[in-house]
């Protein structure tokens, strides 16, 4: 072992969470800190000089990597360099969490990875097709696909390297080149990926061995994934209470102590203490800002503690100086703790790249360099490639295989390396990768093997005694479980809105349905609205636990997360839902219990009604782990709600309620074994009405009315179970009429939690194996129909690898003066120029909060001219996105104050779309290509005066300026699935661009996660905007000394929306450079400006002044006020720049239907997971129906069950309403956050696309329902009666599409609409006549909810058509038998019964004089007559009118959508 790597170890001498932070457990710091920091931190200046000429970083003069150990052996060996990161603020903590390591004689924690020939290979091309409706039922054509199988393409080819403990790797590369699945095999996740070759060792572990430890080897992905309802304190109390270790340090009397302190120094490090209390929040919840959620993000990984980080472009979104001291953080932490952290990065400045050990090259999957960070510019400027003063050396290092990125040595012109092959083969030659080929044996080494020794045995020292010894979680499984309930109930109690609209909605259905059936009767009549309130206690519980399935889909990246974060085991998170479920189902259950069982008048006893409840709370938290396991067992939403709307028909059907067990057929009669719903059922129902003595009355009881009083010659008729010839029926009776035993009731109660509890382990097996996103991704989407416009890139397969890619694929190099397709004067002749100035001036934003008002403007003023490009720059947080937000007149909320002008008039009507707005989220429809999205936009947002063939012309323009024609027929798709980042971006701007934005353009972040080269080549393309007379405001994060130099202006904004500075930037940044030595924060030579003026206003360099009232206070501040009014005042004289044309949107009502009808119809056209849903879900619920109530017959009974199926038609509208809400939802975002802030087309002709797109889907789903349904059960085959039938059904599919929409129109999100929907539903099932006839409803619904039900309507004409004319066949065991008294003949003793009352039954035997055999019905007419329905010509009539309920669901969808849409607010 090399002295180097023995002073690392002593030194680096773990902590207790190891690599990462920490403090605590063997995790915490371990032995061998302490003093030696201290001798380290205070080293002279001669060795910071030695260290800087290369001797001690292993450099000889010639540049060639070498360990000196003879230096180390004349010197302190137990010295190491001073680290990179000593002026970062928390270096004393960390230093301090050492020391206590080292009192405590702890183990270390250190691995190290390192890899060689490590080849990863992924399924596909770099294009795929997206099947249609139609391409996907292709047969021949899918045949022969699959014979050609899948090819496999190389993400990663023969990478290697090492990271020992304490370095520091940064991996560079443009998107597309395979950082991050680099990192992924770096952090041993292998999951997704077709082929991964090559070895990967952490320590002396091999992949396989360290995947035990996945706690330890970790990695902070690119997105942002958290519960937005959780504040950031919750997020890190949660995060670090999973990550205490067993032995804490000695000093700590708790582990609340460590959890505390560690859950504070994380807030800490990061900045972001003051957001504590605040939501994390997403884009649709309010939260933190951008930058602030991704360094939750941050801290969330260094909770892991671990010893092995990867962190993929984790300062996307962050400002410089944040990303500055984000990066000093790892490199403190990694040279204190021994950590291993590899690091990819896009626009990384030089003062970030500096803090690196090693850099890594990737180019296209090849490693052209990997070697020592001082090297790295020396060996690329020895091959030719020129990197210029100021700039960026990591973009430079990503740039020299771009042919328009590069600059080339004189001399080098022939000779240089022109692609990543020949660049890789100089390498392969060069010193350098011999010397980094021999750390490779690490591994085998007895410092490897030492280090994986002490950081076994300190994790399992760390390592909670209970768990088993393989696990790689830390701490117990019952403080897993504690935590995870503690989060479980922040997380209902942060989202507060829906768990009262939830349980609001119980109590208002107990309400309106124990009306319903509010004081149920004793007798026969009873009996039925009896089991209806039974019935329907299980059908509500049943309906709310349908949100389970859309639930459970939101939390399940958060919960991937976690798991590879090994924060807890899936059971714990499963335990802790159930614990959250038994109050909120205990409440729920409660006050449903205690308002319907009264009301209906059920059995009042106390043991009844406490059976009833505990019957109904087993039920319901039974039926919600049936509905959480689907949800867990599918790995996509479009599966689990198929599957849970087909479930949820079928264990309604199957409960007993609607076909009793007797009649199930055979091939069906296992639902009903395996239906917990039938196991509650049957116990509700033996525990009202054992031991019970019905008698039978009204109509249940024949004959009778005046004159008919003795017993002895009357008879029961329609009532199962009762005796014939009797007048009452047993409780125990009826039952067993349904094969229901009352000693089945505890019986039952045991095996609902019997299913309970098998349910809940599905759900944690299912769980258990979730698994975070495939290695595939970032592929282009082609729609089958475009197959032939996109030949190029379907060919650019495996083999193809090696090429050089084309230019347009990696950035915009559009302006490039060698590469431009177009001379300058083409592009000026094409793009519009503008003559309007945009001024604003005292603007203040003020929003309510629940801590009152607070400011996020604070009287900010500048303005925009003619060919100017100005930035807007601060801090993370400091209000850029809302300044932009407030100026783009983009606000619903607040209220703003002060004045914003063009050309000194207020704003005009047609501003917002006049004006392009670039948001930071890159916002599309995601199943349009790029040229539809560009053609829609120009179509909608250019004057109606100018020609459809001009504006398809002008998209041809800005299609060749954006170099996209090579991607302008695919699909934009989604994340890893269609355009990358970076083309995204492009296309955001594009759409903005083919509006032809007669003012200004605002971009809000536009290099946000774009490579150096690719932010740099946006900005020149502005740079030409600008040029040709656009005014042009840019909000930017992270901008080079390259990138700032192209802005004109800056306004520079302190947290609260205060000013900095606003005014010109000068050249190179002179006269802000001024402005700030001027007021003792001078710009240091070599430094970026832009990251400078960032450290004055919020880091290190802000010397505790009020630099907003340094402005106020400043003759630059005077001189702006001074300029606004000027320039105000010269507009406002002059004609306005721009003429207004007076319409609010540029293109007519009628014009704007059309194109959005259209998108919308190509949209779902290509949706093939939902269009097969739609018509799966529809198939298979008509064949159950079908099948289930196979060929019924003519007898009493069977009407009923006729009824019944009918009524469970009904039932295909929930599983269908799930799945198109988040649908709608998903498109009404985009409408909202985008088309509808830049007036591209109205509200209404957003609706109308969504409900005309879906008709011809509907139209064939009314198909799919009737033919395997209405044939099977054996209605009338008459075209007469199918027809009419066909014509009911399909209108029905109109009106629960309506239903599902307007709910969706006016809910916030997917998960309020699924909540809503069991509420509307089970109002219009209870009162369409079928749980309660007509007769029976209480007056005060009866005479309106009844007539105002479309469900009534629907069943009562089906009903008519397949019922009316049919004559009734008793059972033998459905007559009503009785004697006759004094020897009447049947036909004399009931002749004044048939007179009246009893004028629809039928007498078998008139003559007989005794055994009179009385059926209740001759025809179907005298059974729908007790359902409210008299005549033939009502089908018609209710038939008229479910298709006037149809078109009035679509103007709720109207009316709902209006009452949502909010005005923009403009400054007062």
């Amino acid at each position: 072992m090399s002295t180097r790597d023995s002073w690392r170890n002593s030194w680096g001498s773990g902590y207790a969470g190891g690599g990462g932070l920490a403090f605590g457990g063997t995790s915490a710091w371990g032995a061998g800190g302490g003093d030696t920091i201290f001798r380290v931190l205070s080293r002279t200046s001669e060795r910071q000089s030695k260290r800087r000429s290369g001797i001690i970083s292993g450099f000889s003069e010639n540049g060639i990597y070498e360990e000196d150990d003879d230096w180390y052996s004349e010197h302190d060996v137990n010295i190491p360099p001073i680290s990179k990161a000593e002026d970062w603020a928390l270096m004393p903590d960390v230093k301090n969490y050492a020391e206590r390591g080292e009192k405590d004689h702890l183990k270390s924690r250190k691995l190290g990875i390192t890899w060689k020939n490590l080849t990863v290979k992924g399924i596909g091309s770099d294009a795929a097709f997206n099947e249609n409706v139609f391409s996907q039922f292709n047969i021949p054509q899918n045949i022969r696909e699959a014979r050609q199988g899948l090819p496999l393409n190389n993400i990663i080819e023969n990478s290697h390297g090492c990271v020992k403990p304490g370095e520091m790797l940064l991996v560079l590369g443009r998107p597309g080149s395979g950082c991050t699945t680099l990192l992924k095999m770096l952090a041993n996740r292998r999951n997704g990926y077709a082929k991964v070759d090559g070895d990967v060792h952490f320590g002396s572990m091999t992949a396989k061995e360290a995947q035990q430890y996945r706690g330890q080897i970790v990695m902070n992905t690119e997105e942002e994934l958290f519960f937005p309802t959780l504040t950031v304190g919750q997020t890190m109390d949660f995060a670090t209470r999973m990550k205490v270790p067993y032995h804490t340090f000695s000093d700590q009397h708790s582990d609340k102590d460590f959890q505390q302190e560690y859950r504070d120094f994380l807030l800490k490090s990061m900045g972001i203490t003051h957001t504590s209390s605040t939501k994390v929040g997403n884009e649709f919840v309010r939260g933190v800002s951008g930058g602030e959620r991704k360094r939750v993000s941050i801290i969330e990984t260094l909770a892991t503690r671990g010893s092995v980080f990867c962190w993929d472009n984790s300062t996307r979104g962050l400002d410089a100086n944040t990303a500055l001291q984000y990066t000093k953080a790892i490199r403190a932490m990694t040279d204190v703790t021994g950590m291993s952290s590899v690091v990819s990065l896009y626009q990384a400045g030089n003062g970030i790249y500096n803090l690196f050990d090693k850099v890594l090259v990737l180019d296209g999957g090849k490693e052209i360099y990997y070697g020592p960070r001082e090297q790295a510019r020396p060996f690329m400027e020895e091959l030719g490639f020129v990197c210029g003063d100021g700039a960026n050396v990591a973009d430079y290092l990503t740039g020299v295989t771009v042919p328009t990125e590069r600059h080339i040595r004189e001399g080098f012109e022939t000779s240089f390396p022109r692609t990543a092959d020949e660049i890789l083969a100089d390498y392969s030659r060069t010193d350098t990768k011999a010397i980094m080929e021999k750390e490779y044996t690490y591994p085998q080494s007895d410092e490897a093997k030492e280090n994986t020794k002490e950081f076994k045995e300190a994790i399992a020292y760390d390592k909670d005694r209970s768990l088993p010894k393989s696990s790689p979680l830390t701490v117990s499984f019952p403080k897993q479980v504690k935590a995870c309930v503690i989060r479980q109930y922040q997380i209902v109690w942060g989202d507060k809105p829906t768990f009262i609209i939830k349980q609001f909605a119980t109590l208002l259905q107990a309400l309106i349905v124990g009306s319903l059936f509010y004081d149920a009767s004793s007798d026969s009549g009873g009996l039925f609205t009896k089991s209806g309130a039974l019935f329907f206690s299980l059908l509500y519980q049943a309906l709310m636990a349908l949100s389970e399935v859309t639930d459970s889909f939101a939390g399940r990246p958060v919960l991937a997360k976690h798991k590879a974060f090994a924060f807890f085991h899936p059971a714990a998170f499963c335990i802790a839902q159930i614990a959250a479920d038994i109050p909120v189902l205990f409440f729920q259950v409660s006050q449903f219990s205690l308002v319907l069982y009264f009301m209906v008048s059920l059995r009042v006893s106390a043991s009844a009604f406490f059976t009833y409840f505990v019957v109904l709370f087993a039920t319901a938290m039974c039926i919600t782990a049936v509905m959480r396991a689907i949800g867990a067992v599918f790995s996509t939403f479009d599966g689990a709600t198929k599957v849970s709307g087909f479930w949820f028909s079928a264990l309604i059907v199957y409960t007993g309620y609607f076909i009793p067990k007797t009649q199930m057929h055979d091939w069906f009669v296992w639902v009903y074994w395996i239906n917990p719903l039938a196991y509650g059922f049957e116990a509700l129902m033996s525990n009202e009405l054992h031991g019970q003595t019905i008698p039978c009355v009204n109509q249940n009881l024949i004959p009778n009315g005046p004159g008919y009083t003795d017993l002895a010659y009357q008879s029961c008729a329609g009532v199962p179970g009762a005796v014939q010839g009797a007048t009452f029926v047993t409780g125990d009776q009826y039952l067993q009429a349904y094969s229901y035993k009352h000693s089945h009731l505890w019986r039952n109660f045991g095996i609902i939690w019997g299913w309970w509890a098998f349910f809940v382990v599905l759900t944690i097996i299912a769980t258990s194996n979730w698994k975070e996103m495939a290695g595939k991704s970032g592929f282009l989407l082609i729609p089958r129909e475009n197959a032939k416009k996109n030949q190029q890139l379907l060919h650019n397969d495996e083999e193809s690898q090696g090429k050089e890619k084309p230019a347009s694929r990696g950035a915009m190099t559009m302006l490039d003066s060698s590469s431009s397709s177009m001379d300058e004067k083409t592009i000026e002749n094409q793009l519009i120029s503008n003559t309007s100035v945009f001024t604003w001036k005292n603007l203040t934003y003020t929003v309510k909060t629940p801590s009152g008002d607070r400011v996020l403007l604070d009287n900010v003023q500048g303005w925009v001219k003619p060919g100017m490009l100005g930035a807007l720059m601060g801090s993370s947080g400091a209000g850029k996105t809302t300044l932009l937000d407030v100026l783009a007149q983009r606000k619903t909320e607040g209220t703003i104050t002060g004045s914003i002008l063009v050309d000194g008039r207020p704003l005009s009507v047609s501003f917002q779309r006049s004006a392009g707005y670039c948001e930071q989220l890159d916002v599309h429809e995601p199943t349009a290509t790029v040229r539809e999205a560009l053609e829609f936009s120009a179509l909608l947002r250019q004057s109606r005066d100018t020609p459809r063939e001009e504006k398809l012309r002008y998209v041809d323009t800005i299609v060749n300026l954006l170099e996209m024609q090579d991607i302008e027929h695919t699909l934009v798709g989604r994340t890893g699935m269609g355009l990358s980042v970076e083309q995204r971006k492009r296309l955001t701007i594009g759409v903005e661009l083919v509006a032809k934005p007669s003012i200004l353009i605002f971009l809000d972040e536009p290099t946000s996660g774009l490579d150096g080269q690719a932010a740099f080549n946006t900005l020149r393309f502005l740079r030409k905007l600008a040029a040709v007379g656009q005014a042009v405001l840019v909000t930017i994060h992270q901008p080079s000394a390259s990138l700032f130099k192209e802005f004109d202006t800056l306004l520079l904004l302190a947290r609260g929306g205060k000013t900095v500075y606003f005014g010109d930037i000068g050249d190179e940044a002179s006269t802000l450079k001024d402005y700030f030595a001027r007021y003792g924060a001078p710009c240091p030579q070599d430094a970026n400006p832009a990251e400078h003026m960032i450290d004055v206003v919020s880091g290190s360099a802000s010397q505790g002044k009020d630099w907003n009232q340094i402005w106020l206070e400043s003759p630059e501040h005077k001189e702006v006020s001074l300029e606004v009014d000027r320039i105000v005042k010269e507009a406002a004289a002059k004609p306005p720049g721009t003429s207004d044309d007076g319409h609010e949107f540029a293109m007519p009502l009628w014009q704007q239907i059309k194109l959005v009808t259209d998108r919308m119809n190509v949209a779902l056209y290509r949706n093939t997971d939902y269009v097969n849903n739609k018509f799966a879900l529809h198939v298979g619920s008509a064949l159950f129906n079908g099948f289930t109530f196979w060929k019924i017959g003519n007898s009493v009974q069977e009407l009923q069950l006729k009824l019944f199926t009918i009524f469970n038609f009904i039932f295909v509208a929930p599983g269908v309403i799930n799945q198109l809400q988040p649908l709608f939802i998903d498109r009404r975002d985009i409408y909202e956050i985008r088309e509808k802030k830049s007036k591209m087309y109205s509200w209404i002709a957003f609706v109308t696309g969504l409900i005309v797109s879906e008709f011809p889907y509907l139209c064939i789903c009314a198909v799919l329902y009737f033919a395997p349904w209405y044939y099977t059960v054996g209605f009338p085959t008459d075209s007469n009666k199918s027809g009419a039938v066909f014509f009911i059904m399909l209108f029905y599919e109109f009106i629960y599409t309506g239903i599902g929409q307007f709910v969706a129109a006016y809910s916030p999100n997917a998960v309020f609409a699924s909540l809503v929907n069991p509420a509307i539903i089970t109002i219009l099932v209870s009162f369409c006549g079928v749980l309660m006839p007509y007769a029976q409803i209480q007056e005060f619904w009866r005479y309106w909810l009844y007539y105002l039900n479309p469900f009534n309507y629907l069943v009562s004409s089906i009903l008519t058509f397949t019922v009316f004319d049919v004559k009734v066949q008793c059972k033998d065991s459905e007559f009503a038998l009785f004697d006759t008294p004094n020897n009447q003949t049947c036909g004399e003793y009931l002749g004044p019964y048939r007179a009246g009352l009893g004028s629809r039954t039928n007498l078998i035997n008139p003559e007989a004089t005794s055994g009179c055999k009385v059926c209740q019905y001759r025809l179907g007419s005298d059974y729908l007559s007790t359902l409210n329905i008299s005549d033939y010509y009502v089908g018609w009539r209710n038939a008229g009118i479910v298709v006037i309920f149809a078109i009035s669901s679509y103007v709720m969808v109207y009316l709902f959508m209006k009452l949502r849409t909010k005005a923009t607010k403009t400054a007062k």
